[in-house]
């Protein structure tokens, strides 16, 4: 069975409206999201040594997500102000803690290497480390949100094996366009996700696109890194690009319809 590490960032979803507070973050919602999709994980990354650090351990725990090199370290553990409009989250002020204070050692790149694939994104910091992990072999996904053109997501981009990013925006023309000239740059699959609009996705030169499936909407947060998580698993397994994205859309459906990343 495949077995997938997803490294980076984290953080204490807090909705300002109802007081309520879900762990969150990329990285830490793809591993859960792959656990629910019966794909074992694990989780890399640093919280800080207060209550919410403990909470995301605890639940990653009861998620059966390995959580055995997680870094405990002296500060906050990040937090980002949500609220809920008509069921989409938007974002307020967000505190990164230690989150940036993450380093990889030689013994958590032997444990990553034990895996199949390594999943991170934008807000982890990791890109300093991916040369490594490419050079030992291990294929990497790379989520670059809405921000390709931040330097940053340069190594990401050159590093990646899969390339996802959000645009609902973008003419057709003009995304693939973007989409060919990031496959150009090393990633072997590029999927952008489009909201309501689908998602469209790039390999080996041939694109296919994906509607959405009708459902009801509680709360969006979330949404993309289930897709994310629902793509891979299918990907790993040998479908066809088509079907990825169908299953990342399966996928994103559950998570939309409860409130929170992934209390289910």
């Amino acid at each position: 069975m495949k077995r997938i590490a997803c490294i980076g960032d984290n953080c204490v979803d807090c909705y300002d409206e109802t007081g309520e507070c879900y762990p969150g973050g990329n990285p830490v919602n793809v591993s859960v999201y792959l656990q629910r999709l019966g794909i074992p994980s694990s989780y890399i990354g640093a919280v800080g040594n207060d209550e919410n650090g403990q909470m995301i351990i605890d639940s990653l725990r009861e998620k059966n997500v390995d959580v055995s090199h997680v870094k405990v370290l002296e500060g906050m553990t990040a937090v980002t102000h949500v609220r809920r409009v008509n069921g989409d989250r938007v974002f307020g002020e967000d505190d990164p803690g230690v989150t940036a204070q993450l380093l990889l050692t030689e013994e958590d790149a032997a444990f990553i290497g034990e895996h199949d694939l390594a999943v991170t994104g934008l807000w982890g910091y990791t890109e300093p480390f991916l040369p490594l992990l490419k050079s030992r072999g291990i294929p990497i996904a790379y989520d670059a949100s809405n921000h390709l053109d931040l330097p940053q997501c340069g190594e990401g981009i050159k590093c990646a094996d899969y390339l996802f990013f959000s645009d609902d925006a973008a003419g057709n023309d003009q995304l693939r366009e973007q989409m060919q000239r990031i496959v150009a740059m090393g990633p072997k699959v590029v999927v952008a996700m489009r909201g309501s609009r689908g998602s469209l996705a790039l390999e080996a030169g041939r694109f296919e696109s994906f509607g959405i499936l009708e459902c009801p909407v509680v709360d969006t947060m979330g949404a993309g890194d289930s897709y994310i998580a629902g793509f891979l698993a299918a990907h790993l397994d040998g479908a066809d690009l088509k079907e990825c994205m169908k299953k990342g859309s399966e996928n994103a459906v559950v998570t939309i319809g409860y409130k929170g990343a992934w209390y289910w």
